[in-house]
């Protein structure tokens, strides 16, 4: 079975080991693909994981051994579902990659908002609290979180 990864630099940016995907079979993996060598870096390859490269609809008729397609994403847009499901071609992705990442993203943003701690390391970096005349250091308030009620909407995961 030959499996290809068509941009593994993404999600592999050489801290990890392909050795359990190369288990299944003969593997090849491309840091990126341009859209140009799409179809011939699939060649006769069966399986193939993406992340960016689209796959269209031209690109799984040119590779008619393709039989699985992972998009190493959330969203899986950059494949031609459509097309997929017609040419009987499973498509999969991982709907809950990255949950606790952005939960712990969007804490930090409120953490930045309420501190603007970039504007501010900026500003220290420049000079600028050396130079200050208080011992206290701000362009804008600071918002206090304590004595705040907050309401986190989520959809989910």
């Amino acid at each position: 079975m030959n499996i290809v990864v068509l941009d593994g630099f993404a999600e592999n940016p050489g801290d990890l080991s392909w050795d359990d995907l190369s288990s299944l079979g003969q593997l090849t993996v491309y840091d990126r693909t341009d859209g140009d060598r799409i179809i011939e870096r699939i060649g006769d390859a069966q399986i193939i994981f993406v992340n960016k490269v689209p796959i269209t609809r031209q690109t799984m008729v040119s590779c008619p051994h393709l039989k699985y397609i992972g998009v190493l994403a959330t969203g899986y847009n950059v494949v031609d579902t459509e097309a997929a499901k017609e040419l009987q071609i499973t498509v999969t992705n991982i709907p809950t990659y990255g949950t606790a990442a952005v939960a712990q993203f969007a804490i930090a943003m409120l953490l930045e908002i309420c501190n603007r701690f970039a504007h501010h390391s900026d500003a220290v970096r420049a000079g600028r609290w050396q130079t200050a005349k208080d011992f206290c250091f701000w362009d804008y308030p600071l918002i206090e979180l304590d004595g705040k009620i907050m309401g986190i909407i989520g959809f989910g995961r």
